[in-house]
Parts: C-alpha cells; structure tokens; sequence
C-alpha cells in the first residue's frame, strides 16, 4: 500500500511539472514576394485559416512588394483586421520593400516591423489603365486611398499624418525613419530576432481587446501553398502567362497544321487555358489583345494563301505590338515588357513559317500513293493489248486498256485511271547502236 501511494505521489509531481512548463508557442510564416494580386489574398487567407486550425499563437506576414491592386489590397486589410490570430508583418530581409499597397499592408497589422536595409510608403494610387486620370477622379481615387490609410493608423494607434503622406505625397521611409515616425513598432534582422523582441508585449486585437504575445520558445512553420496557388503564382507574372499562352497557341496551331498528332493540340488547349486564366486576373488592353488575335490570324492566313512571307512579318509585328500594350497598367512590374514581347514573336513566327513552308511543300509534291499516285508510272505488258489486257506496274498485275495494240512484253505508261482498270499507252524503246 505504501508503495502505491509513493507512486501516485511521483505521478503527481511530474503530472505538476508537465502542466507547469509553458507549450511552445508557434508561428505560421506566409511569403509575400513580387505584386499583391487576387492570388496572393487567396494565400493570404489560406495562412490565417491554418493557423486558426492548428490554433497558432500569430500569423507572421514577410513583405516584399513593389505594391499591386487596390482591390486585392482592400481585401487583405479586411482579412488581417478580422483574423482570428495576431497578425504580425515584417519587411524583410535587407534590400527588400514594401511600396504602395505593400505599405497599406504592412500597416495593417497589430505589430509592424522592418528589417534593416529596407523601405517602405510610395502608396500614392495610379490608374490602373495606361492613360491619366482627370482631376475629379484623382481626387476621388486619392481621396479614397487616403481614407483607408487614416482608418489603419487609426485603428492600429499610428501617425496618421506621416501614413497620409504616403498617399498624398508619395512620401517614402527607411526602416529608421518610419519607426521614428511611429509607423512600425520594431526593427528586426529576422524573425526570430523579431519574435524574441516582441515576447510579453501587450497588444490591442480590432474589436478592442488586449492579448499578451508569448514568444519564449516559438516554432516559425512556413506556410507551403497549395499546388493551385503554387501555379497560379509561377504564371501570374504576365510575361510568363504570355509565354503559356503562346505556346498553347503553338500547340494548337501545329494539331491543326497536322492532324492526328493529338499530343500538340491537348498541351496546347491545357497551357492556353492557364495562361488566360492568369491574364484575366490583370487589367486587359483590348487594342493589345486585338493586334495580338490579328498577328495570330495572319500566320493561319499565310498557312491558306502564301504571300513570300508578307503575312508572317505583319503577324510578327502585330504580335509584339500586341503583347506590350496588352496588360493596361502604369506598374512597371505589371507590364509585358519589350524583350519579352520581341523574344516571344520572333520564334513564334518563325516556327509558324516553318510548318507552313511545310505544309505548303507538300501540297504541291506529286501524291505517291493510292491509285492516283500511280499516274506516269511505267509498266510491262504481261500480254498483248487489243485494247484489254494485262500489265505489271510496281509487281503488281491490273487489268489494262490501251488506245492502239500492245505487243506482249512491251514496256508501256500509265496514263489514266479508270476504276480499277489502268489506261496506258506504249513506249518506244530507245535505239541502240
């Protein structure tokens, strides 16, 4: 009995321990990198989920973005103000930044933070299209954009005059100067460094509550997206969904150019989709996509009605023109740039005008199968034609009729088809000396 009972008593103070130690806290860490796009809320969004599942202690958002859509960006806000986890954002690592809609982001969380070496602001909004704006609607969309920028600072307790400026005035900061000017809480190299310096501080949620951050033993877990997000972010650049959409064009173009291959026109069709599914994500030009549909129908027409290669360099310029004006955007990053578009049209015209000169070749070769493929053949009559008969063509034996008598064993010419009856006439054997 006294045994049992020094043995509950272990059981108890060990039981005592485990519950005293502190878990370890953790951490989903999700990659912003390049332009805020549809995709990357869907990212966004699938970061937060996890880590309400697993019930991680914050969301911890790496920034490094030259900026992107308003619409997108609106859309993340409004998932950090309502994420059931602290959201944490971090511009990192040195050299990196978070401009224009990368600022509002970074903004938007309980903790801001910047690593050194980098910079942050330049929100002024732009149209999304390749024109300008009229004053009443630069005011209206500045307006709009700043208000949004005074809601954040507000909300999340930062100089709204030093945020607005971004928006009215481009205005930019160094990791330095925007804790100086109260717009990020810390300066951190890493995460970890970042974590450890917000272990036990005290911070205030959207509706208003307070949360104590534990970050004595925190375990950072990367977020990996899903194989479709994987997809649509290796594609959403558009110069890279250009070239998907090209060579889908290129495949189709070559089932149709020969039928029966079958592998071309299914790759084609499934990289033509990808590649319009990324574009229609971005602000289309539809005098681009016009000049590019254009440049497409010259290479089929000069595949139907061969013009020495006028129709092909018209389809190569229309193609390239195309492709530049064809996202409608003032980002740089936004934009299809010039070597791509050149080095895109250019190989695709000049594969289009091979399998066309192709095409082409063989229309006009003679047929050299089947019956009419047997026209102008030489034969050997097996005996003699009066007018019908028999000859032997290619070790074959037809029945044969000839316009004048044959002799037997004379060589002769096939010189039409009837059915199956070969017309042939004689040959005249050449002298000999």
């Amino acid at each position: 009995m006294l045994s049992l009972l020094k043995s509950a008593a272990g059981v108890a103070v060990v039981a005592t321990f485990v519950c005293a130690a502190p878990l370890r806290a953790r951490v989903v860490q999700v990659d912003v990198d390049g332009i805020v796009h549809p995709i990357t809320v869907e990212v966004i969004s699938s970061a937060i989920a996890q880590a309400e599942r697993e019930h991680a202690d914050a969301v911890l958002i790496r920034l490094s973005t030259p900026g992107g859509f308003m619409d997108a960006t609106r859309q993340i806000v409004e998932k950090i103000f309502h994420s059931p986890v602290p959201v944490i954002t971090w511009v990192g690592p040195a050299g990196a930044r978070a401009a224009s809609a990368g600022f509002f982001l970074l903004e938007a969380a309980e903790i801001a933070a910047m690593a050194p070496g980098t910079n942050t602001g330049a929100s002024h909004p732009v149209l999304e299209g390749g024109g300008t704006m009229d004053s009443i609607m630069k005011s209206k969309v500045e307006n709009d954009a700043a208000a949004l920028m005074r809601t954040i600072a507000v909300h999340r307790g930062r100089d709204q005059q030093a945020a607005e400026k971004t928006v009215r005035e481009s205005a930019s900061y160094t990791e330095r100067e925007a804790l100086d000017q109260h717009l990020i809480d810390v300066i951190a190299p890493n995460p970890e460094a970042l974590l450890k310096q917000l272990d036990g501080r005290q911070i205030t949620r959207f509706d208003g509550s307070h949360q104590t951050l534990r970050f004595t033993d925190t375990a950072i877990s990367i977020y990996q997206p899903s194989l479709r997000e994987r997809l649509m972010l290796a594609i959403a650049d558009p110069n890279i969904a250009l070239l998907v959409v090209l060579l889908g064009a290129l495949g189709i173009y070559l089932e149709f150019s020969s039928p029966g291959l079958v592998a071309p026109g299914v790759f084609g069709a499934i990289l033509a989709l990808l590649g319009l599914t990324a574009l229609s994500m971005l602000p289309i030009d539809w005098l681009g996509a016009g000049l590019m549909i254009l440049g497409l129908v010259f290479f089929v027409l000069e595949a139907k009605f061969p013009t020495h290669g006028v129709l092909a360099v018209g389809g190569t310029v229309a193609l390239a023109l195309g492709a530049v004006m064809l996202v409608d955007t003032n980002v740089p990053e936004l934009r299809v740039h010039w070597s791509t578009a050149i080095g895109l049209a250019v190989p695709f015209a000049l594969i289009t005008t091979f399998l066309v000169s192709i095409a082409v070749r063989a229309r006009r070769n003679k047929v050299v199968t089947g019956l009419e493929g047997m026209m102008g053949e030489a034969g050997v009559a097996v005996g003699e034609l009066n007018p019908l008969g028999t000859v032997l063509v290619r070790g074959e034996y037809w029945n044969a009729r000839a316009p004048q008598r044959v002799p037997a064993s004379e060589p002769v010419r096939i010189t039409g088809i009837d059915g199956l009856t070969l017309l042939v006439s004689g040959m005249e054997k050449k002298e000999t000396s």
